[in-house]
């Protein structure tokens, strides 16, 4: 499956990305730990990456997740992620968190709201959701514009929720509702 936006496009990541994705890992590892959990070593490996990948895709048969690897259309190059997860499923919920990462030196250029627009697409019109919640730390203001772009509103502040780079971190709650649902 193939999602295409106007300069990106967002796919499943298949074993052949691993290296691909290896090497945006490896080249962001600075600027990713700023907004990531730690990672040590062996995350920055081949077989750490297609373990990802190879998971990521067993989510997906489960409906539990559904990871994308966001493309340039006019290169083809793996650039970051946007993961729909948590998928959760009753009567009365229908909804999933959002979460993302793009290459460093790929910011500001609109690809990312681009990429959470067709992943928001995909969860209403695809998987049928009603809700699609994000948390962003509060001083991430940047990302926080990126799903703003795409719709989503601020709910609130969820106190010490996640820990990032070894500290509980406060996030800013956003959320985006399926008015066709």
């Amino acid at each position: 499956m193939k999602l295409v936006g106007n300069h990106v496009y967002i796919r499943f990541l298949q074993e052949s990305d691993a290296n691909a994705l290896l090497d945006l890992h490896v080249r962001n590892r600075d600027f990713f730990q700023h907004y990531l959990p730690l990672r040590d070593d062996s995350y920055f490996t081949l077989e750490s990456q297609l373990s990802i990948i190879q998971q990521a895709n067993e989510k997906r048969k489960q409906d539990q997740a559904y990871s994308f690897g966001i493309f340039l259309k006019e290169t083809n190059e793996l650039i970051g992620n946007v993961a729909l997860t948590e998928v959760l499923r009753a009567p009365f919920l229908l909804s999933c968190y959002i979460g993302y990462y793009l290459d460093q030196k790929h910011n500001g250029k609109g690809y990312m709201t681009e990429a959470v627009t067709l992943a928001v697409k995909f969860a209403f019109d695809e998987l049928k959701l009603h809700r699609i919640e994000a948390g962003v730390m509060p001083h991430n203001i940047r990302s926080i514009r990126v799903l703003e772009k795409a719709g989503f509103q601020k709910e609130g502040i969820a106190r010490k929720s996640v820990k990032i780079n070894g500290k509980w971190e406060d996030h800013q709650i956003l959320a985006i509702i399926n008015e066709n649902e």
